[in-house]
């Protein structure tokens, strides 16, 4: 039972012993893992060459933070020496900028912000050492970290993300002080880059925070380290900031401005002002005023004596103006004054305002007449600017505004009160196209004489201020007037119209009559013609008769002649023969009476009478009067005979040959 007693109390003390070392070793930081994610800070707690004389990090094996880190893994110490604090890697994300503050290193000199970093050594924050002995310098570095992870000793540098703040905050003071820088640096966006979007038409301004001070009468710092071709002093707008400084830049507003792109720019080295670009619309040109750049010779002229104009660049009135389109101009460097070279209109009209209010502040002008009226008179002058002289104009007046209502207002303003007193209200009202076209011609002179080009004067109707009704009056009268002269006068024109009236009325109906006047004569010509038509048919038809009926006559005649000769060689031929047959009768009295018999033979066969009867009335035998045997009595056949005879003979007498007589032309 004892033994077992002593063998668990020899356990206890061995687990106690094995606790206690453990907790010795532990406390003696003898075995140190460091996780790979981590670095470990060695703190030196005692050395054989003390503590450190001056600084903060022992580089010589003094006692307290030394300058190289432990990376990942297992390291073994000397019991009692080393304090060892982990670290996290610092890590910065894609597109962030990250600061560096360093603990210890040269001091900054009396007018230096930011710590240099002008040569690799001072650039190095992984190595402590390299980066002590070389000469860096403590406080808030120049040069940015960009993306990666990196294994720094955040005992001698704190790293300053937008995240946290990598490093050991020795004090309270201290870490009021790193939060205070990383205020900063949020309130100036400096944790991510400057970009300047091309949709947002905007330029940069850069002020730089550390360098050389301005010279003095400078209030730009002129442009330095522009040139590509020059590796040592490029800084690539502002992205390095010691070969700025190598350059020759000062602090101060810079005369260079950013344009469009991604530019990763330390924030306590420089910050950067979005302004928008100038502007130089369509019908404008840009005169530069600018307030740096060197003193160069007066190029106006001898004949310009209102102020001295300058080559572009210079300080003073640029001599070229800007062209429109867009410039990334440095507003803090110069203004521009955007001067109108299209024809433009001034209206000496209340609450009547241009586009670019250059007449706000200009009324209708009050004029005294001749005869003591009080009008106001509206008026608008077209007026045009010639862009090779607006430079002239800015240096003299300094703006367009201003030449328009400290020298065009009164000059006008006179130039009408003039004309006002010399003319009675109604010649005022009446004579407004001369007095226009006058003022013209002659205003055209004084505007000339300050680099203007006037175009046109346009007067409006002058008229009484607010309740002054007695202009209104005038005015009633004079339209009454001229309503009475008008009316006589259209009386008169009615007059005239009603005789031209009559007149065309008489045209009118003499042009209905002389249509069927006209008509007539017409009708009348073609009657006449018709008439001669039928004249000259008749004529040419009677001498186509004529000469028909001669020729039918000679027809005849010649027919005639013939007929005659063949009846005298009949009748020739027949006397001949008839002297024949008398001879051969015996007698003429003989042939004659053959030639009877034989025509009474020949007309009887040709008349419709029957010779015969056709039947014959007889009476009975014993009655008185009556022929025996029923024949005819020779009485009643002598009379027939009797009544036939004439008959026969007129035919014979018509159907007997006329012979001529020998000797005297009778048969």
């Amino acid at each position: 039972m004892d033994s077992l007693g002593d063998h668990i109390v020899g356990i206890g003390i061995w687990t106690v012993a094995v606790i206690v070392l453990l907790i010795i070793v532990r406390m003696a930081n003898v075995v140190r893992y460091i996780p790979n994610n981590q670095v470990g800070i060695v703190e030196k707690l005692w050395a054989a060459r003390g503590s450190i004389k001056s600084g903060f990090i022992a580089l010589h094996g003094e006692a307290g933070f030394q300058p190289d880190i432990l990376r990942g893994g297992i390291h073994f110490f000397l019991p009692f020496m080393y304090s060892i604090h982990k670290s996290d890697l610092v890590t910065i994300g894609q597109g962030k900028i990250a600061y560096v503050f360093a603990r210890d290193g040269a001091p900054l000199a009396p007018s230096q912000v930011l710590a240099a970093n002008d040569t690799p050594e001072k650039s190095e924050f992984q190595n402590v050492r390299d980066f002590l002995l070389g000469g860096g310098q403590k406080g808030p570095q120049r040069k940015i970290l960009r993306e990666g992870t990196y294994a720094i000793n955040t005992t001698q540098f704190a790293i300053i993300t937008d995240e946290r703040v990598y490093g050991h905050a020795l004090s309270p003071q201290e870490q009021r002080v790193l939060d205070s820088m990383k205020q900063t640096l949020k309130e100036r966006d400096g944790f991510v880059p400057v970009v300047i979007a091309a949709a947002d038409d905007s330029v940069g301004i850069v002020t730089v925070h550390d360098g050389p001070s301005l010279p003095p009468g400078e209030i730009i710092a002129p442009e330095v380290g522009s040139d590509l071709a020059s590796a040592e002093t490029f800084h690539n707008n502002f992205q390095e900031p010691e070969k700025f400084l190598r350059a020759g830049g000062y602090r101060g507003r810079q005369l260079q401005v950013l344009v469009e792109g991604t530019w990763y720019v330390n924030r306590l080295f420089a910050t950067v002002e979005l302004v928008p670009k100038t502007v130089i619309p369509v019908g404008n040109v840009g005169v530069v005023v600018f307030y740096t750049g060197p003193h160069t010779a007066d190029v106006s002229g001898e004949e310009y004596r209102h102020g001295e104009l300058v080559t572009n660049g210079s300080r003073g009135v640029w001599k070229d103006p800007l062209l429109p389109g867009k410039y990334a101009f440095n507003t803090y460097a110069g203004k521009v004054e955007v001067i109108p070279t299209v024809n433009f209109i001034l209206k000496w009209m209340r609450g009547e305002v241009g586009a670019m209010k250059l007449d706000e502040n200009l009324s209708e002008i009050s004029l005294i007449t001749k005869d003591a009226f009080e009008p106001t008179l509206p008026l608008s002058v077209v007026m045009h600017i010639d862009y090779k002289k607006a430079p002239m104009i800015i240096q003299r007046f300094g703006d367009v505004k201003k030449l328009v209502e400290q020298t065009l207002d009164p000059m006008v303003s006179a130039y009408f009160k003039n004309i006002g007193q010399k003319m009675t209200l109604i010649e005022l009202l009446q004579n407004r196209a001369a007095i226009q076209e006058e003022s013209s011609l002659e205003m055209k002179e004084k505007f000339a004489a300050y680099s203007l080009e006037l175009q046109e004067v346009l007067i409006g109707t002058p008229r009484a201020s607010q309740g002054d009704k007695t202009i209104e009056d005038i005015l009633v009268q004079l339209r009454s007037r001229q309503v009475a002269r008008e009316q006589v006068t259209t009386f008169q024109e009615q007059e005239k119209a009603a005789v031209q009236q009559r007149a065309l009325n008489e045209a009118q109906a003499t042009a209905a009559a002389q249509t069927a006047l006209t008509q007539s004569l017409i009708q009348i010509k073609v009657h006449e013609n018709e008439g001669a038509a039928a004249l000259a048919r008749a004529q040419k038809d009677a001498e186509t008769v004529k000469v028909t009926a001669a020729a039918v006559g000679e027809k005849s005649r010649l027919e005639g002649q013939g007929e005659a000769d063949r009846t005298l060689a009949i009748g020739s031929a027949t006397a001949q023969s008839t002297k024949l047959a008398v001879d051969a009768y015996g007698g003429p009295e003989f042939r004659l009476a053959e030639q009877n018999f034989a025509r009474l033979a020949d007309a009887l066969t040709k008349i419709n009478q029957p010779i015969v009867p056709q039947f014959l009335m007889s009476g009975a035998a014993g009655q008185d009067g009556g022929a025996p045997g029923g024949l005819i009595p020779t009485a009643m056949l002598s009379s027939m005979f009797g009544r036939m005879m004439p008959d026969v003979l007129d035919k014979l007498k018509d159907e007997a040959p006329h012979t001529p007589r020998a000797g005297n032309g009778q048969r």
